[in-house]
């Protein structure tokens, strides 16, 4: 007993030590995705040329989406982890050398496919009359740039999710960083030797060439985990390759679907005028940042963890893991969420306003910030819920509620982007979020015998939206005297608004200690735990 109390012990304090590390490193990858939007918005600022770039960008991101990356590394981990866990180490390296060559074969054909038809395909997804024929023309060029980083992410989602499958979270969390840091310099460099909008093709190699560098860094790891491909005796036929390509049918759907937002977004935004999709896309990147430091970390570093505990059907095990990761989630997205509604417009005004950024941008994009964060907790909780399906081979269920939500937010959107413009299409986001979170937990309550924790979720969140209340009106307060005393110099916008920040987060802290959240409990246990003993 005390030999088991010991591993469960150890496992607990190795998850929470992978989840601080990869929350660390990449909320440093998100701040460095900011400042290439930073960057870019102060060469473009909201652009109609801006706005071809991001559509130009989303549909290789959908079909990556739909065919590579994320998808394929869901779909990967239960199997791989599954063999690795019953000791076939050869029939899992076998596996994985087997998709390596199915990747290459599958997405250099998609891709080549893609660049041939884009002067086709593209040109419709801007129905707007703001959209002239030289900003479809340039969109055409864009796609057919950046669509090689599908076959690039597909064979990086299936190295993460090795890496994933060993415990080994650092280079995955890093590798965003770096590509970051990679797209800056390019775009930097390769500017100045394009004229007007055709400068925009410096941002596309950028990414191109950081994507390439993403997935180089992955493959020193594998080798000191002793990871080999195993090339001798692969077959398309394997039982384990069916598997995979069953499980990934169903996960690329929900995925798909899932990403199909912003594309839906971008193109509804494309009728209200020519800025409004870069704008949305300005405010999203504002919006990642806590999804990507909290939500996205813990889904990724919980999801091995969910898989081990569903190949042993451990069903309470499942249970008490998702709850948590559940309430942790909320605990740290629904201030964020706080902070980005009270304090959108000195938000957007700090990081973007620089440039060819200026107030009327201003102005749209933190129209968007608010109103995207009223979906921030649900989509974290989203991300975490629908590991949980895949991590029980169970796929259906987030695919077609992600179908069924596609769709409210489709009819959402078209219902309200007339009367309310830009904030009506990311009400939509919102309302959608709210609701796949909702039909997942129904349904994930009755694959887990009957409970979710839903009780003490629900007391949770309750306790930690009260703290919430007195972290926005303590945010917005201290940022308006700063603000009026300080006046608008970016010296005096960082001590507003880094001033707004901290105080609301004390009082957020502070009011969640006073009522006993014990999501707080555990951060304080673990924190003492790490300290050094006297004596």
């Amino acid at each position: 007993m005390a030999t088991e109390a010991r591993g469960r012990a150890s496992g607990s304090g190795r998850i929470a030590r992978n989840t601080a590390i990869f929350s660390l490193l990449t909320g440093l990858s998100r701040i460095m995705g900011l400042g290439r939007e930073v960057v870019a918005s102060s060469y473009f600022g909201t652009s109609g040329a801006f706005s071809a770039f991001t559509v130009a960008f989303q549909v290789p991101n959908l079909v990556r989406s739909l065919f590579a990356d994320v998808a394929l590394s869901a779909a990967f981990v239960p199997v791989f982890t599954e063999l690795l866990e019953k000791g076939s180490k050869r029939d899992a390296y076998r596996l994985a050398s087997t998709f390596v060559v199915l990747i290459i074969a599958a997405l250099t054909s998609v891709c080549v496919f893609f660049v041939l038809v884009a002067p086709w395909i593209m040109p419709p997804l801007t129905p707007g009359d703001d959209f002239s024929p030289e900003l479809d023309r340039l969109m055409v060029g864009l796609s057919q740039v950046l669509f090689p980083i599908v076959l690039l992410l597909g064979l990086n989602g299936l190295l993460v999710g090795i890496l994933n499958a060993y415990d080994h979270f650092t280079i995955p969390a890093l590798s965003p960083l770096v590509w970051n840091v990679v797209i800056i310099a390019v775009l930097v460099v390769l500017r100045p030797y394009f004229d007007g909008p055709d400068q925009l093709y410096a941002y596309a190699i950028g990414v191109l060439a950081g994507t390439l560098v993403q997935l180089v860094m992955c493959v020193p790891v594998l080798r000191k985990l002793e990871f080999a491909f195993e090339w001798n005796g692969i077959s398309f036929r394997d039982e384990r390759v069916k598997q995979v390509l069953a499980l990934m049918l169903p996960i690329t759907l929900s995925l798909g679907l899932i990403n199909f937002n912003l594309f839906i977004n971008s193109v509804l935004g494309a009728t209200v005028s020519e800025a409004v999709p870069r704008a949305i896309d300005a405010a999203f990147r504002l919006y990642m940042l806590p999804q990507g430091m909290f939500s996205v970390a813990v889904a990724t570093v919980l999801f091995p963890a969910l898989a081990r505990l569903a190949t042993r059907r451990d069903i309470d095990g499942l249970r008490k893991l998702t709850g948590t990761g559940t309430r942790q989630i909320c605990l740290l997205l629904i201030p964020a969420a706080a902070c980005t509604l009270v304090l959108s417009e000195p938000i957007t005004r700090l990081v973007y306003e620089r440039g060819a950024f200026g107030p009327a941008s201003t102005e749209i994009v933190a129209e968007a910030l608010f109103w995207f964060s009223f979906s921030l907790p649900f989509a974290g909780v989203n991300l975490l819920l629908t590991r949980t399906f895949f991590s029980l081979q169970r796929p259906w269920l987030p695919t077609g509620l992600g179908a069924a939500t596609l769709l409210v937010n489709l009819v959402v959107a078209l219902v309200l982007v007339g009367p309310f413009g830009i904030g009506g299409i990311v009400v939509a986001t919102a309302v959608a979020s709210a609701a796949m979170t909702a039909g997942q937990a129904y349904y994930l309550r009755r694959e887990l015998g009957g409970r979710l924790e839903g009780g003490e979720t629900l007391r949770a969140v309750v306790r930690m939206l009260l703290a919430a209340v007195a972290l926005g009106t303590v945010a917005y307060l201290v940022w308006l005297g700063l603000d009026e005393a300080l006046g608008r110099s970016l010296p005096a916008q960082i001590v507003a608004v880094g001033g707004g920040l901290v105080g609301g987060i004390a009082a957020y802290v502070a009011v969640v200690v006073a009522l006993r959240v014990p999501e707080v409990q555990q951060i304080r246990e673990l924190v003492a735990s790490r300290r050094p003993r006297s004596g």
